[in-house]
């Protein structure tokens, strides 16, 4: 008897067994009713800059911070402070919006 553990190899498109307790049902958007009216807060960040204190009490009107970021890059787009997508700047009757351009799924945060 061998002491090694053998991992069973998977080919393309198996998947692993998943339960959701819907046995037979399809899932639809009605399934999520209850939390529709969960508040959530969203954030478009942008870009960052960093200073410390006194650069900060320096600032004045007019005064332009200089970010992180260049012009055409795209910006993140936080839920709950958690980066869920980036996307553009656009406008959108004379107001400033966002349309997302890349969804971002668990692990993939890095920049």
């Amino acid at each position: 008897m061998s002491d090694e553990l053998k991992l069973q190899e998977l080919g393309a498109g198996d998947g692993l067994p998943v339960d959701y307790g819907l046995e037979g049902e399809e899932k639809a958007a009605s399934d999520l009713a209850p939390v529709f009216d969960v508040p959530v807060s969203i954030s478009a960040v942008l870009g960052r800059a960093q200073m410390s204190v006194a650069q900060l009490l320096q600032l004045s009107s007019g005064s332009v911070l200089e970010l992180d970021r260049k012009v055409g890059e795209a910006i993140d787009i936080y839920v709950n402070n958690r980066l869920v997508a980036r996307g553009e700047v656009v406008i959108v009757d004379e107001r400033l919006g966002v349309t997302m351009t890349e969804i971002i799924k668990d692990g993939d945060t890095a920049a």
